[in-house]
């Protein structure tokens, strides 16, 4: 089971030193107020003394169930087989949602509590969406947020189909890529002039770096087409001509801790990320494979004493983004420099960094339906952009963002992609690298006591309330059964 950072009221994990647990000798109290202090000192000293950490739980599952080949569905393959180990073979816990039935969805892996309902009438721009949260209020909440690109992407559901290219008329036949039986969600306006895919949403996340002509640019995720992408955040073009990008906003709370990672070098040619329990390869397979291969190097990888390695999912190869670097910027990738991370000559002649498969189908709408795999990019998310727009000349440009999440052939020939593909030109490699992942397993937590203490307590006076002059009691010590892992 795949995980990511826990809601804040849950137990620490890793082990850590036992809180100064005391027993408590009560022999004649003759005021309950001696019982209350005594407990409300416990605790304090109890929550003081543990560390603070990163904390595990459940990170959603991408929910894609289908298995494909390089072009379209098929029967899920035995172990051995061409195509095996892809996302839908390695099922985390499944997308939970509570329904709160005031306007408000709570994640229950994440802990996250959502706006269900948008505005999906009026698009904002990036200023509005950031301002707005300050004087949100909903369900008698005032604590909103505009969410980090990880907790938007959280609720990406690859059980999706990516709309591009559709001239159909009536959308209800398509599916978007975030579950609509809770979530209220609106393709583009296509009466308005917009695409069907315009349905992109604002997070918070702003690009250390630029996109395209130097624009100032923030994350968004696109839960119309499943990508992420970087879109500017303040008017760009000529005066007189001048565009500024408008996004939905989905305001959150809750958990800010999702997304913060908590990586250990182990010494042997790996990392875990004690937020998450997942085992990474600390170096990446140094080549390129098309999407077949690159399932089969992380199946058939033997490192550390382990063999249980697979490729990641698109959720969990995002979650170890680190949005705070960028080639631009710090000359690395967009990852943690605890890991290794090869280089490339990109497609103009550059040093940057390599795409990532993910074991993650980017399914389409067409007869090939399951022709593309999605990848993530630690360098730059580049493509061939029209410049000026209709005059035959392309330049090479970094039009999404180190960070982005697009998708590739699986199979073919890159030379067949002289310009990229879409309406930016994202640049097609195919061949590309892998950084496989397996479970680290549970590790036991001591927990931070909250209402089994006070119940104790409570316990003490109901005790002495009774008549009871003699009472001794200690804390639990126990620890949780580990999480399952995947």
């Amino acid at each position: 089971m795949a995980l990511c950072s826990s809601p804040a009221n849950t137990p620490g994990v890793g082990r850590h030193p036992k809180g100064p647990w005391e027993e408590i000798e009560l022999k004649t109290a003759k005021s309950t107020d001696r019982i209350v202090t005594a407990c409300a000192v416990m605790l304090a000293a109890t929550v003081a003394s543990a560390p603070a950490r990163a904390q595990q739980s459940p990170c959603p599952d991408t929910g894609q169930t289908a298995c494909y080949n390089a072009t379209t569905a098929i029967t899920c393959p035995l172990a051995g087989a061409a195509f095996y180990g892809q996302d839908a073979q390695y099922a985390g816990p499944a997308p939970a949602f509570t329904d709160n039935g005031d306007g408000t969805v709570t994640d229950l892996n994440t802990g996250l509590m959502w706006q269900q309902t948008p505005d999906l009438v009026n698009k904002s721009t990036y200023t509005d969406a950031v301002a707005g949260a300050a004087t949100f209020n909903l369900a008698g909440h005032t604590d909103w947020r505009l969410p980090s690109i990880k907790e938007l992407y959280s609720l990406m559901d690859f059980r999706g189909t990516d709309p591009s290219g559709w001239n159909g008329t009536d959308p209800s036949e398509l599916t978007p890529f975030i579950d609509t039986t809770y979530f209220d969600f609106a393709w583009g306006d296509t009466g308005a002039g917009e695409r069907i895919i315009d349905a992109q949403y604002w997070s918070s996340t702003e690009y250390v770096s630029t996109t395209m002509n130097g624009d100032a640019t923030t994350f968004g995720v696109n839960f119309a087409d499943g990508r992420i992408k970087g879109y500017p955040n303040e008017p760009i073009g000529p005066p007189g001509g001048q565009f500024e990008m408008t996004s939905f906003v989905r305001y959150v709370r809750g958990n800010t801790g999702y997304g913060v990672n908590d990586f250990v070098d182990n010494g042997d040619g790996t990392v875990t990320d004690q937020a998450t329990g997942l085992m990474w390869m600390q170096s990446d397979s140094g080549t390129g494979y098309n999407w077949e291969a690159a399932l089969d190097y992380a199946e058939t990888l033997s490192l550390a004493g382990q063999d249980d390695w697979r490729l990641p999912n698109a959720k969990e190869l995002q979650g170890i983004l680190d949005y705070t670097r960028s080639p631009a910027t710090h000359g690395t990738p967009a990852i943690d420099p605890i890991f290794n991370t090869s280089t490339i000559t990109d497609e103009g002649g550059g040093t940057d960094y390599p795409f990532f498969w993910a074991s993650t189908t980017h399914a389409n709408w067409t007869a090939v339906e399951g022709e593309y795999g999605a990848y993530v990019a630690f360098g730059e998310c580049l493509g061939f952009m029209e410049t000026p727009p209709g005059s035959g000349s392309y330049q090479l440009q970094d039009v999404h963002g180190a960070g982005c999440q697009r998708s590739d052939p699986k199979t073919g020939d890159p030379a067949d992609w002289p310009l990229g593909h879409g309406p930016q030109g994202d640049v097609i490699r195919i061949f590309n690298y892998v950084r496989a992942v397996r479970d680290a397993g549970g590790v036991p937590a001591e927990p931070i006591p909250t209402v089994s203490s006070w119940g104790v307590c409570a316990l003490t006076l109901v005790i002495l309330s009774a008549g009871t002059v003699l009472f001794s009691t200690r804390a639990p010590n126990r620890r949780p059964r580990p999480s399952s892992v995947r």
